[in-house]
C-alpha cells in the first residue's frame, strides 16, 4: 500500500495497486472527486474550510482508490493538547471529527462491497495513526450512506426524515400528517406568505429569529453562530444556499436556511419568532420548500432528525411532513487505544465518575463528554 503522498490525477488512480492520498483544500483532486461522485454541500472544500475556521481545526480529506473503487472522506483534524497535562504535550495529539452536518463517506458504485470498505476503513485508520490521531468520529450521510449502517464499524444513532420529491405533489400532500395539513391551510388563510429571498439581504432578520429560537429551546453554545459565520457561509456556498421566509402583514415571522447539491436539499438552520409560535408558520415554510425544491428537479428534501438523534418533539414535528425515514449512523474509531484511555481516565476524574462508566457511555469520544 502506498503511503499518502503527492497528488495524482483521478484518471490515473484506477489501477490494481491501492493508492491513498491525504488532500488539503488546494489539491485539485478534491474537486475532481466531487465532479465524479454524488455529494452534498458538506463535502465542498469551501464548506469544510469554513468549519475548520469555526472550530479552529485543520481541514483535510482522504482519498483511497483500488481498481475501479473510490473512497473519499473529508474531516477536521482537531488538537487534543488542551485536554492533556502540560507535561504530556511534547508531540501534538489530535482527534478527527466531521464538519457540521452529514458529510459521511463518498463511494462510487463499485466501492459498495464489504471487502473494499473494510480495507478502506483500516487504511484510513492507519493514516490517522501516522498523524498522531487518538480517535475519529464521522457522521454518515442518511441518504448517501444508507448501506454503511449495516457494517460492524458503524453505529446506528437514530433516524432522520426526508421528503421524497420524486413523488407527485398530491402524494407528498397525502403523506403529510392531517394536523400539519390543517395548520398549513390556516397559515394561508391568515395571510401568511412563504418565499425564497436573497440571504444576504435578510441576514439580520434571520439571525434575530434563529437566536430567539435557540434561546427559547435552551440550545447549547455550539448551536449559536456569529454574523461573520453566516456571511462566510453565503460566500462559500453562493447559489447553493437559499433562505426561505414567511411573512405576515409585511413582518418576517419565520425563516430557514436550505442548501442544495446533486438533487438533495437540506434544511440547515432556522426558527420562528416566539410571538408567532402557536400559529406554526414553519409548517407553511416546509410545505413551500417541498414544492420549490421539487420544481427545481431535486429528488429529496432532507429535514434531519431530533436533538441528539432522539425521537423527540422535533423529530415528531419533522415526521409530520413525510412517511420516509432514513437511518442515521456514525463511525467511531479508537485509533490509539492507550492514548484514548489516558484521556478518558483524566476526564472521568474531572467529572468525578469511574473510568468504566465514562468509557462505556454513549458519548464519543468519551473524553470530550461535558
Amino acid at each position: 500500500m502506498k503511503s499518502c503522498h503527492k497528488a495524482q490525477s483521478i484518471d490515473t488512480l484506477s489501477s490494481n495497486e491501492p493508492i491513498c492520498q491525504v488532500l488539503d483544500l488546494q489539491n485539485p483532486l478534491w474537486q475532481q472527486v466531487l465532479s465524479r461522485l454524488r455529494h452534498d454541500i458538506y463535502h465542498l472544500p469551501a464548506y469544510v474550510a469554513l468549519e475548520a475556521q469555526r472550530i479552529k481545526a485543520i481541514p483535510e480529506a482522504i482519498l483511497i482508490t483500488k481498481d475501479d473503487k473510490v473512497f473519499f472522506v473529508p474531516y477536521l483534524l482537531r488538537s487534543c493538547d488542551d485536554l492533556l497535562p502540560t507535561s504530556q504535550t511534547q508531540i501534538e495529539l489530535f482527534d478527527v471529527i466531521s464538519p457540521y452536518g452529514y458529510p459521511g463517506i463518498l463511494l462510487n458504485e463499485a466501492a459498495n462491497n464489504p471487502d473494499f470498505l473494510n480495507f478502506a476503513i483500516n487504511e484510513f485508520t492507519h493514516q490517522l495513526s501516522r498523524k498522531n490521531v487518538c480517535s475519529a468520529f464521522l457522521r454518515l450521510h442518511p441518504l448517501l450512506n444508507q448501506n454503511l449502517s449495516e457494517y460492524p464499524y458503524s453505529k446506528i444513532n437514530g433516524e432522520t426524515v426526508a421528503v421524497d420529491l420524486r413523488l407527485s405533489l398530491a402524494e407528498i400532500w397525502s403523506q403529510t400528517r392531517p394536523e400539519h395539513r390543517n395548520k398549513i391551510n390556516k397559515c394561508k388563510r391568515a395571510g401568511m406568505i412563504a418565499k425564497i429571498v436573497p440571504f444576504v439581504a435578510y441576514i439580520d432578520d434571520f439571525i434575530d429569529i434563529y437566536e430567539q429560537t435557540m434561546d427559547r429551546v435552551g440550545a447549547s453554545s455550539s448551536y449559536y453562530f456569529d454574523k461573520s459565520y453566516f456571511i462566510q457561509l453565503s460566500q462559500a456556498l453562493k447559489n447553493q444556499l437559499h433562505l426561505c421566509i414567511v411573512e405576515l402583514d409585511n413582518e418576517i415571522i419565520c425563516s430557514g436556511l436550505f442548501t442544495e447539491a446533486c438533487g438533495i436539499v437540506q434544511y440547515h438552520l432556522g426558527g420562528t419568532k416566539s410571538a408567532f409560535l402557536k400559529q406554526a408558520p414553519s409548517k407553511l415554510m416546509f410545505d413551500y420548500v417541498r414544492t420549490w425544491a421539487k420544481e427545481r428537479n431535486n429528488e429529496f428534501l432532507h429535514l434531519g432528525g431530533g436533538v441528539g438523534s432522539a425521537k423527540d418533539s422535533l423529530f415528531h414535528f419533522k415526521a409530520g411532513f413525510s412517511k420516509q425515514t432514513q437511518t442515521f449512523s456514525t463511525i467511531r474509531l479508537v485509533v490509539n487505544k492507550k492514548k484514548y484511555h489516558n484521556l478518558v481516565q483524566k476526564r472521568a476524574a474531572e467529572l468525578n465518575i469511574s473510568f468504566e462508566e465514562l468509557l462505556n457511555s454513549e458519548f464519543f469520544p468519551a473524553y470530550r463528554c461535558s
